[in-house]
């Protein structure tokens, strides 16, 4: 390991400021944004590490005392261990596994969510949509590298590319090293020497996008589409997140949906109701046939097999179910009143008859074990 006062320039007696103007003529001369160069970045790494060691007067007298910087802090020294990175390696593994790691500016992007709403009848046959979104995208100058041109980030001097710093705090064992993530390079380990001016480094910009999405038939309020990698672009040129569309369906003036099926009530005069009659229907699937029969009474339901929502999964449609509403006139004329009356003369109908209906089986059963 080379001598902290041989890289200085200084001998092993020199005094605080002795060491500071040392440090400071090498820095002028061997700092990477002036003398560019594999050998000579080198250099300033080990001056600048020489100078951390021997400003800090704890450091240097370990050094002093045992040749090893992180010798002796904290009652460690000259048993074995090599100061705070051993100690750390002691008790999480050795090698270095359970040292933290400096940050990569290359990070996932994040997932988007997008609402969309639609008719009901785009739900029944599905749509392309054209949705706005305003996302993060790859700078278009650095294309995700963050820097100006060919430039390339360097090493942090403040923590030699470790991403972190070992900063004392006074416990009630005494001082305590541990690590925080380092000021100078926010835990990245490096610096940008020429951000990007476009994007100011961060390897993408933010813009509104245009995107053309096809909305599957079947779907439904809540129903969420993922769309993979159409999310946020990461910085640092990461990969793009998901981007997830949660549908909304409009009410419709004449369908309702519950399920897989469409249902809808259609309102006949009762003549029609009690003669029978086919009434034609506009539906989502074009104009259709209902057959009335006669006789039908209001409440009941026909259904329409096969034109109402299709599975989002496969398989059949669901069923139209329309209900019958039969409309019994009003403000009839005398002629009409006459009509009516003679066709209840002649079905021996009496006005003041009536005629309810009796209970179902089961709740006579229910009645009997109650009694």
């Amino acid at each position: 390991m080379a001598n902290h006062y041989e890289t200085l320039g200084v001998s092993q007696d020199a005094s605080d400021e002795e060491i500071k103007r040392a440090y400071r003529k090498l820095a002028r001369q061997l700092h990477p944004d002036l003398n560019p160069g594999e050998d000579t970045h080198e250099k300033f790494k080990a001056v600048t590490h020489a100078y951390e060691v021997l400003s800090d007067p704890d450091k240097r007298r370990n050094y002093d005392r045992t040749g090893d910087e992180n010798g002796a802090a904290g009652g460690f020294g000259g048993g074995g261990f090599g100061g705070f990175s051993d100690i750390f390696d002691a008790f999480f593994g050795g090698g270095g596994s359970g040292r933290p790691q400096p940050k990569s500016r290359t990070q996932p992007g994040r997932d988007g969510l997008v609402r969309v709403p639609i008719d009901l009848v785009d739900a029944v046959q599905g749509k392309e949509v054209n949705i706005t979104v305003s996302t993060a995208v790859v700078c278009s100058l650095c294309h995700g590298s963050c820097t100006e041109g060919d430039t390339q980030p360097v090493t942090c001097e403040t923590c030699h590319g470790s991403g972190h710093i070992q900063r004392p705090v006074r416990s009630m064992l005494g001082d305590v090293m541990t690590l925080a993530e380092c000021p100078a390079c926010a835990g990245y380990g490096s610096r940008l020497v020429k951000p990007c001016p476009e994007c100011s480094g961060e390897g993408r910009v933010r813009e509104k996008a245009e995107k053309t999405i096809k909305i599957p038939a079947g779907v439904d309020t809540g129903t969420r589409i993922q769309l993979q990698g159409e999310g946020e672009a990461g910085p640092g040129g990461g990969p793009n997140g998901d981007l997830y569309l949660e549908i909304s369906v409009r009410n419709h003036a004449t369908f309702e949906r519950i399920g897989n099926d469409l249902h809808a009530t259609l309102s006949v005069p009762m003549t029609q109701a009690a003669l029978g009659t086919e009434v034609k229907l506009e539906t989502f699937d074009g104009d259709q046939e209902l057959d009335i029969q006669p006789g039908t009474q209001s409440g009941e339901t026909l259904t329409l097999t096969g034109l109402g929502v299709p599975s989002l999964r496969g398989g059949r449609r669901g069923d139209l179910k329309v209900t019958v509403n039969v409309e019994t006139p009003k403000n009839l004329d005398e002629n009409q009143r006459e009509l009516l009356e003679k066709l209840a003369e002649a079905r021996d109908e009496q006005f003041t008859q009536g005629k309810l209906a009796q209970r179902g089986f089961m709740s006579r059963l229910r009645d009997k074990f109650r009694g």
